[in-house]
């Protein structure tokens, strides 16, 4: 058998450093991209600093332009006061007299204070006496001080009522050195 002589021209493998640049190549560009990142893009911490320090800048700024020394923010929540009451009672159904004592405050918003003042001082006298009525009709449970939610929403109640605005201008009613005393 004759042997076939080795063929002179066969083609050599190919190279593997042009698929290994390649792949340098671009294993280099994503650690880069993620080099750049997590070491040069600010994070959300950093980005919120800046924006309220803008914010504060542009405000003091402003504040020297104007000359106003506050700014007043008209939805902030204020307490106003409601008087001071001192109401002697007897239950329903008891024999004994009770004194309920209290300094009567509501929360207004801020750009309804000046409201607030006008129409309390116009319905000052009314305003007590419902607040009295609702003292002596109220039961030794909505008086006593972990009942004091049931009388607070019909005070609240009654009060806007009495304050006639067009939209109930007091947002709650609160007390002040509450003290039921038995006589």
């Amino acid at each position: 058998m004759a042997e076939t002589p080795p063929v002179a021209n066969a083609p050599a493998k190919p190279s593997l450093f042009p698929k290994l640049f390649v792949s340098g190549l671009v294993a280099s560009v994503i650690v880069a991209e993620t080099f750049i990142f997590f070491f040069m893009v600010p994070s959300a911490d950093d980005v919120a600093a800046l924006a309220e320090a803008r914010l504060i800048d542009k405000v003091e700024k402003k504040m020297e332009k104007t000359g106003e020394e506050k700014i007043n923010d008209p939805e902030a929540i204020k307490e106003f006061a409601l008087g001071t009451y001192g109401i002697v009672f007897t239950p329903p159904g008891s024999d004994r007299n009770y004194r309920v004592e209290f300094r009567l405050f509501g929360t207004v918003k801020d750009k309804n204070e000046k409201e607030l003042e006008r129409l309390y001082a116009e319905r000052q006298g009314r305003f007590h006496h419902r607040m009295m009525l609702e003292v002596r009709n109220a039961t030794m449970d909505e008086l006593s001080e972990n009942q004091l939610g049931l009388i607070q929403r019909r005070i609240l109640a009654t009060s806007n009522d009495i304050l006639g605005a067009d939209d109930p201008i007091l947002l709650g009613v609160g007390f002040n050195d509450y003290q039921l005393i038995e006589e």
